[in-house]
């Protein structure tokens, strides 16, 4: 079911489209510089964020989940065991398999890059923002996280 626009003009609605990327796109960018990022490819950005989030997989569950090819998730993976992000441990309920993990050394600089962008972010936050603005901004958070559900 689509739901009707509330907006009364149909480019108030695209213009606020057009505000809201740029506006996301700048603000990504900036905690991207509040920390030291890698020179990760996408692919293994994505990689690296499904494993912290679901935990350990083969490599034939990481290419299902980011629709590729098992032999590219190869690719991908062997590129993040070269730089000691990922490692590969056996399945104890298949031998036959690999699971696929994040190194402990590699989850303690994820742990603190995130930090850091949370920390830039709560500092801007209190200087930019009034205490009526943060809650403004804490309701339209709700409603991002239901755009980026769509």
């Amino acid at each position: 079911m689509i739901k009707q626009s509330h907006t009364s003009e149909p480019h108030q609605s695209a213009a606020l489209a057009g505000e809201l990327r740029i506006s996301v796109g700048k603000l990504i960018r900036r905690l991207r510089e509040q920390a030291h990022p890698g020179d990760f490819t996408s692919a293994q950005k994505s990689v690296l964020l499904r494993l912290d989030r679901d935990g350990p997989a083969t490599v034939s569950a990481l290419a299902r989940a980011e629709s590729v090819r098992p032999q590219s998730m190869r690719v991908t993976v062997a590129g993040l065991e070269a730089i000691g992000a990922v490692s590969g441990e056996s399945d104890p309920n298949d031998g036959r398999q690999t699971l696929i993990d994040l190194t402990p050394t590699f989850r303690k600089t994820l742990t603190t890059s995130r930090a850091a962008k949370e920390d830039w972010l709560l500092r801007a936050l209190q200087a930019q923002l009034s205490p009526q603005e943060q809650d403004a901004l804490a309701a339209a958070v709700k409603l991002l996280q239901r755009l980026a559900d769509f």
